[in-house]
């Protein structure tokens, strides 16, 4: 299953903050699909994903809104 979490509009640290308290609430091996539009994602985004062991499977920062693919890890 593949959750789609849209965060245009959110700044740091409403990004991470919001994709924690979604991440939380999925199984492990669910993914979570992120919009966002905050310049400081691309960072943020992979820094989180390290932290919290979650695999981030894609990416993409070329243009907005910027795209990431997230598979829950840790449970």
């Amino acid at each position: 299953m593949k959750y789609t979490l849209n965060l245009l509009g959110l700044r740091c640290p409403e990004v991470i903050m919001t994709l924690r308290k979604t991440a939380r609430k999925l199984k492990k091996g669910q993914k979570i699909f992120l919009l966002t539009d905050d310049k400081f994602s691309n960072k943020d985004i992979i820094l989180f994903c390290r932290f919290m062991k979650h695999r981030l499977l894609s990416m993409s920062s070329d243009k907005i809104p910027y795209t990431y693919l997230i598979e829950i890890k840790t449970k």
